[in-house]
């Protein structure tokens, strides 16, 4: 059972940043591990954001030129670093974990709780 660790969501006005941080832990990982972000905003049905391996790396289009995903494999985490934030990002974000990459939330095995990134316009 892997265990994901969130931190970094607040509050922040459009055109700002926010670092979100996601630590998994708890068993031996493959070396193909993928860790995502989706997000959900009220009302509406969870969303892929990002998504990296080893081997690479996706960003849905919406959040293309203002996020970044990166990891620290030593540490086994993951950062969305997000720039240039919109109201429209609005949402609670969620860090997940699967041992394929994927950008499909049905196919990923471990899921974080959610950390809530409001930006005011």
């Amino acid at each position: 059972q892997v265990q994901l660790v969130e931190s970094g969501g607040g509050l922040v006005q459009a055109g700002g940043s926010l670092r979100l941080s996601c630590a998994a832990s708890g068993r031996t990982f493959r070396s193909t591990y993928t860790m995502g972000w989706f997000r959900q905003a009220p009302g509406k049905e969870r969303e892929f954001v990002a998504a990296i391996s080893s081997l690479r790396s996706a960003l849905t289009d919406a959040v293309k030129g203002r996020f970044t995903i990166y990891r620290d494999n030593n540490k086994n985490t993951v950062y969305l670093q997000m720039n240039s934030l919109k109201p429209d990002d609005t949402a609670v974000y969620y860090c997940a974990f699967n041992d394929l990459f994927s950008i499909r939330a049905t196919e990923y095995d471990c899921w974080g709780q959610g950390t809530q990134v409001t930006v005011s316009s």
